[in-house]
């Protein structure tokens, strides 16, 4: 019996992988398409984000107040 060809064992690994992640993008994307994500309002800012942002200028500047968080498009 010969011994396989180290090239030869290292394509058929490459391209296992390569089915592999092809066919797990697949799922997700059929997983994105039957559960879609819902569509954020535009005046809603998540609690915790409101927080960190308050707590960094704050640690940042003392004495300073948050009054307005916008986000740039």
């Amino acid at each position: 019996m010969s011994t396989p060809n180290l090239l030869v064992v290292c394509s058929i690994a490459f391209l296992a992988v390569f089915v592999v992640l092809t066919a797990l993008a697949a799922v997700m994307r059929g997983l994105m398409l039957l559960y879609p994500q819902p569509a954020e309002r535009e005046e809603s800012l998540d609690p915790a984000v409101v927080a960190a942002i308050t707590e960094a200028v704050t640690a940042a500047y003392p004495g300073t107040k948050v009054i307005g968080i916008e986000e740039e498009r």
